[in-house]
């Protein structure tokens, strides 16, 4: 194992001069800000709040913002939307995150098989994510969530199954440039298995392209969440998301804007956000960057 370690650039992912690079992406450490800040929101938001999410006061209804201890104002029932918002970031981070694991497992295992076993294996695979790619995802999520019964754990598996294809396609093309790098070829040598040889050598070499691609699908995740949930088809009441609060505020927006555009504004700070971060990492990752 000696004479691979010395030719592999296993640790190259996780050098000073990757962190170096992605600290002087001003944009990328915004987003990490942001996120750290909606995420810390979200998760303590609702125990500091003085009216949790599900609490009604009909004397209150369609209070505007900072109107006495409802921050962020209520909605037709009277509800604190700032304790909503927090607790639908919950559902929604929560779904996109979860989505993003799921996805991005499926996608690198079929990503490293199909990229380093090739010839017919490879072929039948990438045609399968080719063809999962030629239909609109955006209706395939819907004609799914439309079958199915509405539940955060659907929607996340809903969202990965039409997620995944992008990340595979990644993962191929990575391990085919590597399948042939000399710790590879070194690793067949000693008798070293397929699979020790993919998820062993190859895949802790292919991780940079990987952690951007995951970066970028929360992002997208959330995002199709909330567009699902605003149809109706997705997180359903009392239950808060991001999207169904833009479901329900839709007809007030003449009469209390707030309601549309505060939770608009959360899905906005928290999908730019990640993919500053994605774009910070697929600079910090490019070894282009130590000859610019």
């Amino acid at each position: 194992m000696t004479a691979i370690a010395a030719n592999s650039p296993r640790e190259r992912w996780w050098n000073s001069r990757t962190a170096h690079r992605f600290m002087k992406h001003h944009l990328a450490l915004i987003g990490m800000v942001m996120i750290a800040l909606l995420t810390l929101a979200c998760v303590l938001g609702p125990h500091v709040l003085p009216y949790d999410s599900l609490y009604i006061d009909l004397r209150a209804r369609f209070a505007p913002p900072l109107t006495g201890q409802h921050y962020l104002g209520t909605d037709p029932l009277g509800r604190d939307l700032a304790a909503r918002l927090f607790m639908a970031g919950r559902i929604s981070l929560l779904v996109g995150f979860s989505a993003m694991l799921l996805s991005t497992l499926i996608g690198t295992l079929v990503g490293v098989v199909a990229g380093y076993r090739g010839g017919l294996i490879g072929t039948v695979l990438m045609r399968a994510v080719d063809g999962f790619l030629s239909f609109p995802s955006i209706f395939l999520v819907l004609a799914l969530a439309a079958a199915l019964k509405p539940s955060p754990i659907m929607i996340t598996v809903v969202i990965a199954a039409t997620s995944w294809m992008e990340v595979a396609r990644i993962v191929e093309a990575e391990v085919r440039s590597l399948r042939e790098r000399e710790f590879v070829l070194a690793g067949r040598m000693l008798g070293l298995s397929a699979t020790h040889i993919m998820f062993r050598e190859i895949l802790p070499n292919a991780i940079g392209p990987i952690i951007v691609a995951a970066t970028l699908t929360v992002a997208r995740a959330i995002l199709m969440e909330a567009y699902i949930s605003f149809l109706g088809y997705g997180i359903q009441p009392p239950l808060p998301s991001w999207g169904n609060m833009l479901n329900g505020a839709q007809q007030y927006l003449g009469t209390a804007p707030w309601l549309a555009i505060i939770p608009g504004a959360a899905i906005t700070i928290a999908v730019t956000s990640f993919n500053f971060i994605g774009d910070g990492l697929r600079d910090a990752f490019d070894v282009r960057g130590d000859h610019s």
